[in-house]
């Protein structure tokens, strides 16, 4: 099977929520999501070849979204949801609204990241093997900046799945795709206060039913950092307080019986997390695919790091002491502003 005719047979989900922070919100979501379809337009394998194109918004004006259509060059399903909607619902709201007649597989992507222009190609091509894979995770990062590079190694890390070669523990919701049938048995599901974790939490899932997820590194998209300092600083602290939610489903996938205890432990348990994802991360620097850091340079990346981690660790301490400040339903539906152009 050739990716062509994997494509023909594929949907491609968008989802708009992390377009909704920001003055002038409705604006911006239509100018940031055009430029992201624009750059779909002109992939190698573009969205034309596709079966299905869906795209959920809470807002979008009719004339937006016949902008989207006509740089797209062909039609696409515009799915309307509600401002309480979450980030994880609407990729299930999203994947709700392909057609199983249709789509053997769906791409999940985020239109506030920046594709490759062989992204989807990329991602696509381990579905053309005689032993394809179930599910495929493409490759995640910052821009390769000195601060990029830095929180790439704490945002978008990924660990092998011993048990399978060329697999991968876990993955990002903007840069994965499913075989259909498997995404309709696991889909997201609600993990209330938390702002984005769900999808670790369905790579334990995934790895515990022993469904091998396939990691493709040349499936490249860039995220896009918060458009001003002060909604980075709340991202992280964001990030540290999902870290309290996430302890319980890591200690009870990857650590013994003995210490369970540490689900229970407050603050304690989320700080034993982060301190060692902070030497992950340490290692990890100049091994994620990004030009490497070197000198002053790679001093500066490490610095970075711990000093990020120190402010995630800070919102896992508050949470693990009962400040809740994410909020403790819909949590996923915040939203921070990635308009700016890169």
């Amino acid at each position: 099977m050739m990716p062509d005719q994997v494509a023909a047979r594929c949907a491609l989900v968008l989802e708009t929520n992390n377009l909704r922070g920001g003055a002038d919100a409705e604006a911006a979501a239509s100018t940031s999501l055009q430029r992201l379809v624009a750059l779909l337009a002109k992939q190698q394998v573009p969205l034309t070849a596709l079966a299905q194109v869906v795209i959920t918004h809470d807002g979008l004006s009719a004339a937006s979204c016949e902008a989207v259509a006509a740089l797209a060059g062909r039609p696409i399903d515009f799915v309307r949801i509600d401002a309480a909607t979450g980030y994880y619902d609407a990729k299930n709201v999203g994947f709700a609204a392909t057609d199983a007649a249709r789509c053997d597989h769906v791409v999940f992507a985020d239109a506030d990241c920046l594709p490759d222009d062989d992204w989807l190609l990329q991602m696509l091509t381990p579905f053309t093997r005689a032993d394809a894979p179930a599910v495929v995770a493409g490759r995640t990062s910052y821009a390769d900046s000195i601060v990029g590079t830095a929180l790439t190694t704490i945002d978008f890390m990924y660990f092998p799945n011993a048990d399978h070669a060329g697999a991968t523990s876990n993955f990002y919701a903007n840069n994965v795709a499913f075989r259909r049938d498997v995404f309709e048995q696991h889909s997201y599901q609600a993990l209330d206060g938390v702002y984005r974790a769900h999808c670790q939490v369905l790579g334990m899932r995934l790895k515990a039913a022993d469904v091998p997820i396939h990691y493709a590194a040349a499936a490249h998209t860039e995220h896009r950092l918060p458009d001003t300092r002060a909604e980075a600083l709340k991202l992280r602290w964001m990030r540290g307080q999902d870290t309290y939610s996430l302890t319980p489903h890591l200690l009870r996938s990857y650590v013994s019986s003995r210490w369970q205890w540490l689900a229970r432990s407050g603050p304690i348990g989320p700080l034993c997390v982060l301190f060692t994802r902070l030497g992950f991360s340490v290692r990890a620097l100049n091994h994620q695919d990004l030009p490497p850091l070197r000198g002053l340079r790679w001093l500066a990346g490490v610095a970075l790091i711990v000093g990020f981690s120190a402010i995630d660790m800070l919102g896992a301490f508050a949470r693990g002491i009962g400040l809740h400040t994410t909020g403790r339903t819909n949590a996923d539906a915040q939203a921070l502003s990635y308009h700016r152009p890169t």
